[in-house]
């Protein structure tokens, strides 16, 4: 059972990894996120974080099983997850969904 989690977070880290790629070469942004997102490359760098902290996280899930070392690394994964989100926070609008009055 554990092997069937590995392979769909791996296909997940994949999928958010190509679109922090996606974002950081060619300015692309998935189309839902895409009206909030003000710093495009930012947003990719936050992307990448996210799927570094997704990789640590399964890999060394896998691989280790020492519980001391356990320890350390799967909590550093959920760090690298968690400065992964607040770099995509900070590359969004912070503002609401107001309508301009039409006055610069």
């Amino acid at each position: 059972m554990e092997l069937y989690f590995s392979v769909f977070y791996g296909l997940v880290t994949l999928l958010v990894a190509a679109s922090g790629v996606a974002a950081l070469t060619r300015g692309w942004v998935f189309s839902l996120t895409r009206p909030r997102v003000r710093r495009v490359r930012l947003f990719g760098w936050g992307q990448l974080v996210l799927a570094l902290g997704l990789c640590w996280q399964v890999v060394f899930r896998l691989v280790i099983s020492d519980p001391g070392t356990r320890q350390w690394v799967i909590p550093s994964g959920g760090v690298l997850l968690l400065a992964g989100v607040i770099v995509m926070g900070v590359s969004q609008h912070t503002g609401g969904d107001r309508q301009s009055d039409g006055t610069p």
